[in-house]
């Protein structure tokens, strides 16, 4: 009975260790390189959180009205070796974001880089000059 419990154990300890494989995503299923999109509005929300780091940004559209926007970034490890910090982007904050569309059209985009108002641009990505 011992060897198919510890076969059955081995066996649920290799599903377990996919399961963080499974739950990511590559760039090109979500967002589409050649819909590069650029973003003015005011930060509501920073999460940082693995995989990836999120930037919830406020955009004010011509018309007045305001969008909420969903921005994805790199994990926050990578993000603070690329010189980011909690401190870096704070809640009502005006930055700009070069990134890239979602493919399901909805206010969600990969982001490329940030331009803080001060003029500093810091890198969202570990290669920003091409989609992840």
């Amino acid at each position: 009975m011992r060897p198919r419990l510890t076969a059955f154990l081995a066996a649920l300890g290799l599903c377990a260790a996919t399961l963080p494989a499974l739950a990511h995503h590559s760039f090109a299923a979500e967002f589409d390189a050649n819909k590069p999109i650029k973003l003015q509005g005011t930060v509501t929300k920073v999460e940082w959180i693995n995989p990836h780091t999120w930037i919830h940004i406020d955009v004010k559209k011509a018309d007045g009205t305001v969008e909420p926007w969903s921005i994805e970034a790199g994990t926050p490890n990578t993000l603070f070796r690329l010189g980011l910090t909690r401190e870096s982007i704070k809640t009502g904050t005006l930055i700009n974001v070069d990134g890239y569309a979602s493919r399901d059209g909805s206010k969600r985009a990969n982001g490329r880089d940030l331009t803080l108002p001060d003029g500093r641009k810091l890198l969202m990505a570990p290669d920003a000059s091409s989609p992840r």
